[in-house]
């Protein structure tokens, strides 16, 4: 990106001047090198999102942010529905509440690495990954509209998991006012054979050891100390997610003309919050939260037997489950005043402050923790949230590494087999059914995710709690 179309506002703060349709100016925070290495598209995803009707405060934009469909991934923007705010799908991306899971094991490292290899291959055994995959749960029609009304809530009553992981899942594991009834039989269809599997993409589940400690206060209140082994899931609403962003994209590009909406960008096709089709979007989306909660619920549980086969002593403690692709009403102080408004995460993560209500009461004092996904064979983070990142982004951060060039671009590159063997020679092992799958997510396809959480702490979104290292890693 051409630094000469941005005000520096900080080291770490970059403003884009309202300008043209802008309702409100543009923020990106980042490092000057993030900002060079970004493509010119996020600049101009950014000024878009700037358009739309009722946007509050600006159009912000996360250090990994990268070009996605109409949001940039990366992108945070808030609307107030009193002032003809908008809920865009575009928005909050295909893969609804995408997020990170993490659990404590435990678990020493020099334990875990003595069956490392048994454990590798039980876990991609248990818990299936690739694109459509499908496990050996199915879902009738009652318990489906269960499932996507009751999230992880739902999941534990049905005997996968324990009643302690709710308390430490963003809404308690269930997304409220939910409505089943917006999701369409396609989207159910898709969804009925893929609870409890990771999917393809940059999802994952690994196991990890704690390399780096940054925080020690903050990371004795996690409950993470170096050389602990953690499991980490990433995975969301699988095909259920996309079809809902599917149908309702063309939905709102049909009916944005009848709400008098002038679209910068056809991938930003929204409805205005109360009418009833932003209504029905969010019905449906939430019940797209439920499924993703849900699906990371049931993944923990087939972790655990896992675990229970190779390496009885584990315990598999939830530290915490974060999404980074929603839209939630949340209340926020703007120009000295509170105001309720819907925020817009996509590809980045919700990041409150020490002290915020909605933080569980064992973690409180510190902030919410933040899983910072790495690219496969690189570090992933622990984050906490900061109170300067309410007034910044309202309370959101960066969510992992962000892509530096295409799936494409990547295969090219890279050959599948030949980064596995180079994972392995570093002691780390994956398991994949997709060499293809494996070279499009090779380490070298990301920016450097160390970059970008440095950024995020420099910018005051967030601090670094501590530093995880891959030991095993199940692709799709």
């Amino acid at each position: 990106m051409d630094l000469k179309l941005l005000q520096r506002q900080g080291e770490f703060a970059w403003e884009i001047p309202r300008h043209g349709a802008m309702r409100v100016p543009g923020m990106l925070y980042a490092s000057e090198q993030l900002v060079l290495d970004m493509d010119r598209k996020v600049y101009e995803q950014v000024v878009n999102v700037a358009t739309l009707p009722g946007i509050v405060q600006a159009s912000y934009a996360m250090p990994d942010a990268h070009w996605g469909y109409g949001f940039p991934i990366g992108g945070v923007a808030a609307f107030d529905a009193d002032a003809g705010g908008v809920v865009s799908a575009g928005g909050v991306g295909f893969d609804i509440s995408c997020g990170v899971r993490c659990l404590h094991t435990g678990l020493d490292f020099e334990i875990l690495m003595t069956h490392q290899r048994a454990l590798a291959d039980v876990l991609s055994h248990k818990v299936p990954a690739g694109l459509g995959s499908t496990g050996a749960i199915r879902l009738g029609t009652r318990e489906m509209d269960r499932m996507l009304a009751g999230g992880a809530r739902w999941a534990v009553e049905q005997g996968w998991g324990e009643d302690a992981d709710l308390e430490r899942i963003e809404e308690h594991g269930q997304m409220r006012d939910a409505q089943p009834g917006c999701v369409s039989a396609h989207a159910r269809e898709r969804q009925r054979d893929e609870m409890g599997t990771l999917g393809s993409g940059n999802h994952y589940l690994e196991v990890q050891r704690v390399a780096q400690l940054f925080d020690a206060e903050a990371a004795a209140v996690f409950g993470l100390r170096e050389n602990d082994v953690v499991l980490s899931i990433h995975c969301g609403s699988r095909g259920l997610g996309h079809q809902i962003g599917t149908e309702f994209l063309k939905r709102m590009v049909v009916a944005a003309p009848r709400h008098r909406i002038s679209l910068a960008d056809r991938e930003l096709a929204c409805a205005p919050i109360d009418s009833p089709l932003g209504q029905e979007y969010l019905g449906a989306m939430r019940a797209a939260i439920n499924c993703a909660l849900a699906n990371r619920q049931m993944i923990t549980h087939l972790a655990r037997e896992a675990f229970a086969q190779v390496l009885p002593g584990a315990s598999l403690r939830l530290l915490y489950d974060v999404s980074h692709n929603t839209c939630k009403l949340e209340q926020h102080t703007v120009d000295g005043r509170p105001r309720r408004l819907w925020v817009h995460r996509k590809g980045a993560t919700r990041a409150y402050g020490p002290g915020h209500p909605d933080i569980p009461q064992a973690l409180r004092a510190i902030g919410q923790p933040m899983l910072i996904g790495g690219s496969m064979g690189t570090s992933s983070y622990v984050l906490a949230g900061t109170r300067e990142g309410e007034a910044r982004s309202f309370s959101s951060a960066c969510h992992g590494a962000g892509r530096a060039m295409s799936r494409h671009q990547a295969t090219r590159q890279w050959q599948g087999r030949a980064v596995i063997e180079q994972l392995a020679a570093r002691g780390i092992l994956i398991r994949s059914p997709s060499a293809r799958g494996v070279a499009e997510e090779a380490p070298g396809a990301y920016k450097d995710v160390g970059a970008v959480v440095d950024a995020a702490e420099a910018a005051g979104l967030a601090r670094k709690v501590a530093r995880l290292e891959p030991l095993v890693c199940i692709k799709g």
